[in-house]
């Protein structure tokens, strides 16, 4: 006898199991690599500056190379994982990215090294939005934030692994073995994956593939009652396929600006501070190991408030994220001020500001797996991490600028704490009219 199974009613009812576990491992180790990448960068700048003998002011380009090849990648490559599958998205940009990342090993020149930094970016910008996707998407509907922060702090665990780099093995083999070391890594996960990552199972039922979904059902629950005379369906139409307006239809014609806003000022704010207070912080005492370890400790604070956040959001949505937005606002405005008066006091403050700017941004990565249906939601966390990208390269650019003006590093965090203020308004304003997809 033919059966209706709603694959996403099915997941929504499943415990956590060995299954989901396996997924979270290797979606952790890919953001894990992601935010080892990232970061990477920053913390090759005073080498770079040293080594190369370049003013620190050059390095703004450089740094803000990746994360504008993230906006492209993010838009590009989410595409291709409501195209194609969130796991050919999530391998191909995985593939890219490692690539790149290790060329960028052999650059000899700041302008080579740029290049190599964008398109690289572009792999990273792929991942985000394939790897939110299929997260969301095996999560029961109650844990879904929960299972994309978890996997999100890996990302923050990987950026605190160069600053173990710089300072263990950067001095016997150059900044290089920064990139090469992650590149190396990323490109044998990437081949990892083909084997071991399974695509979406509401992927393959919107798209009417019935072999692949039964598959995928006794993956999930090897005790599952299913076979081929059942129709499998999702709460969208088969074969429903993306659609730009779908981003601003509805409650969506103010949503996604709204999150597209939060995401550009936090993302602005976050990799401001990620790019250049290594290089900043090493000018106060003339050596870098204060800074490294500054970065190292706002990497930790963002991991533990993504893991505070992680059930707060399930529960309340995004009110615990705007507390963060107000509270980030004078933590983040200190930052310079205790570097240059109270050192010791600056590495709390810099834990407390991870916490706040980093930790709230695990909460806005979980919202597009939460509020866009499956027929759009790579695109609809790809459009969000891709737009939130024009902040993320301006960080660093406008950092530079700053810089260049020979702004004390006081006023520096003062002006990176300005824009938070409006983030906290425009994030108020995103609850007032969000509430997430029952997809």
């Amino acid at each position: 006898m033919s059966r209706i199974v709603n694959v996403e009613d099915t997941i929504d009812n499943l415990k956590i199991g060995r299954f989901n576990i396996n997924l979270l491992f290797w979606l952790f180790i890919v953001m894990m690599l992601d935010g080892y990448d990232i970061t990477a960068a920053a913390f090759s700048g005073p080498h770079l500056v040293s080594d190369w003998g370049i003013d620190r002011a050059e390095l703004g380009p450089m740094l803000g190379a990746s994360l504008f090849g993230i906006l492209i990648g993010s838009l590009a490559l989410g595409n291709v994982g409501d195209r194609y599958g969130r796991k050919v998205g999530t391998i191909v940009s995985c593939m890219i990215f490692g690539v790149f990342t290790l060329a960028a090993a052999w650059a000899s020149s700041l302008g080579e090294l740029s290049i190599l930094r964008f398109l690289a970016g572009v792999g990273i910008g792929g991942v985000f939005p394939n790897a939110v996707a299929l997260s969301a998407e095996y999560a029961p509907k109650r844990l879904r934030a929960t299972m994309v922060i978890l996997m999100f702090t890996g990302n923050t665990f990987g950026a605190s692994l160069p600053g173990l780099v710089s300072m263990w093995l950067v001095p016997t083999h150059g900044f290089q073995i920064l990139f090469s070391l992650g590149g190396v890594i990323m490109i044998a996960v990437a081949l990892c994956l083909c084997f071991t990552l399974p695509e979406s199972v509401r992927y393959l039922a919107l798209r009417g593939d019935k072999q692949r979904t039964i598959e995928m059902l006794r993956r999930l629950d090897p005790g599952i009652d299913v076979n081929e005379n059942d129709q499998f369906v999702t709460h969208e139409a088969a074969g429903s396929k993306f659609r730009l307006r779908q981003l601003f239809e509805g409650k969506f014609a103010f949503a996604t600006p709204l999150l597209w806003l939060v995401f550009a000022i936090n993302l602005m704010i976050f990799y401001f501070i990620n790019s250049w207070m290594p290089t900043l912080v090493s000018t106060v005492d003339g050596t870098a190991t204060r800074g490294v370890l500054a970065l190292t400790i706002f990497q930790l604070g963002g991991t533990c408030g993504g893991l505070a956040l992680s059930r707060l959001v399930d529960k309340q949505g995004l009110k615990p994220i705007t507390i963060m937005f107000c509270i980030a606002v004078p933590v983040v405005a200190s930052l310079g001020y205790l570097a240059t008066s109270w050192p010791d006091l600056m590495l709390f403050a810099a834990f407390i500001g991870g916490f706040c700017v980093l930790g709230l941004q695990f909460g806005l990565n979980a919202t597009p797996g939460m509020l866009y249906p499956t027929s759009c939601r790579a695109n609809g966390a790809g459009f969000a991490f891709g737009i939130g990208r024009v902040g993320a390269v301006l960080g660093p650019v406008v950092g530079g600028i700053l810089v260049g003006m020979q702004l004390p590093i006081s006023a520096l965090y003062v002006y990176a704490a300005a824009p938070l203020i409006i983030g906290a308004v425009a994030c108020f304003a995103l609850t007032k009219i969000l509430k997430p997809a029952a997809a």
